[in-house]
C-alpha cells in the first residue's frame, strides 16, 4: 500500500467514524422523542381513566402572550415595591 493510499484509507476511515457519529447522535434524538410522545400519550390515558384530561404545550403564539404578560408584570413589581416602601 502506498502512502496516497494509506492517507485516503486513513480520509474514509474519518468520514466513516463521523457519518457512525452523527447516525447514533440522530438515533439518540429520534429515540427520545418518541419516547416522549409514548410516555405522554399513556400519561394522557391515565388521566383519562381517572377523570382528568390533558393538553398540549401552549402555541408560540400564546407563549408569545405569557410572556409579555409576565414581563409587564416584571415592570410594575418594582413600581409595587415602591409604594410600599413609602
Amino acid at each position: 500500500m502506498t502512502n496516497h493510499e494509506s492517507a485516503e484509507l486513513h480520509k474514509r476511515v474519518e468520514r466513516y467514524e463521523a457519518a457512525v457519529s452523527e447516525l447514533r447522535a440522530a438515533h439518540r434524538d429520534v429515540k427520545e422523542l418518541l419516547l416522549d410522545q409514548v410516555l405522554f400519550e399513556r400519561w394522557q390515558q391515565l388521566g383519562a381513566e381517572l377523570g382528568f384530561s390533558a393538553m398540549r404545550q401552549q402555541s408560540a403564539a400564546q407563549q408569545g402572550q405569557g410572556e409579555r404578560d409576565l414581563a409587564a408584570l416584571s415592570n410594575q413589581i418594582p413600581e409595587m415595591s415602591d409604594s410600599w416602601a413609602s
